[in-house]
């Protein structure tokens, strides 16, 4: 399973986090498939930089997010998009249903 989550950097008091697509498996700084973002905490405000389209790309291959990643991709607006998407693709298939139903 792939998860989405962050991958520690940085010094001992001056941490930044990359966020990662990795295999679930795998040790939290280990070997990542794709590198999707950074998060530095330490910033007045936040530094969050996410690439949204490479997120849903993993979302929509099966990846699962983390806590954290889930609540910095809450902030940034991904999963509002990423839900407005599923329930588009969902209408689409009720209307396809529904169509079909007519037809017989």
């Amino acid at each position: 399973m792939v998860k989405v989550r962050l991958r520690r950097m940085g010094t001992i008091n001056k941490p930044f986090y990359r966020i990662v697509a990795v295999d679930s498996r795998k040790k939290r700084d280990g070997k990542y498939l794709d590198n999707l973002g950074y998060y530095d905490p330490k910033t007045e405000p936040l530094t969050l930089q996410i690439d949204t389209d490479k997120v849903i790309k993993w979302l929509k291959v099966g990846a699962q997010l983390s806590q954290t990643v889930r609540s910095l991709c809450r902030k940034a607006g991904i999963l509002e998009q990423w839900h407005k998407m599923q329930l588009e693709k969902n209408t689409e298939k009720v209307d396809e249903i529904e169509t079909e139903e007519q037809s017989v």
